[in-house]
């Protein structure tokens, strides 16, 4: 089965992409979207995933890969709940905002613009391109 790629977000307060680097391989919980749900018990191991700053930040700061998948949530008393393990590849040479996604039109159709209050977002392969080529982009003109 191919590869997919996905978006995960996490307010930076509670957990960040600094934190999941620190400890090298963090469970994705806590979620109660059905919608969500059903992505994260759709990823498979070796999916990669956008580390997404909601709240504080509206970015995107990195990549991680789901390392473990199909687990319960262990902070789910009734076992409804789905989560994954996922660890850090990469932080993205810079970060690329909300802001600048909703202006780029190739991406209007991606589930962060269309359902934004989903915590946990599929990410179509010429999504997951644009986002890199727009972070190095990024990058440059930080330089």
């Amino acid at each position: 089965m191919a590869k997919r790629y996905w978006l995960m977000k996490s307010e930076p307060d509670v957990y960040s992409w600094d934190d999941l680097v620190d400890q090298g391989e963090g469970t994705w919980d806590g979620v109660r979207n059905h919608r969500a749900k059903n992505n994260l018990a759709a990823m498979q191991k070796g999916d990669q995933a956008f580390f997404y700053h909601s709240n504080i930040g509206l970015q995107i700061v990195g990549i991680c890969e789901v390392s473990v998948a199909g687990i319960t949530d262990p902070t789910d008393e009734t076992g409804k709940w789905a989560a994954v393990k996922v660890k850090p590849v990469e932080k993205l040479p810079a970060s690329v905002t909300l802001k600048q996604v909703k202006a780029e039109e190739s991406l209007a159709e991606m589930e962060l613009v269309k359902l934004m209050r989903l915590s946990v977002s599929e990410v179509r392969p010429e999504e997951w391109k644009k986002i890199l080529s727009m972070s190095k982009a990024n990058a440059k003109q930080a330089d």
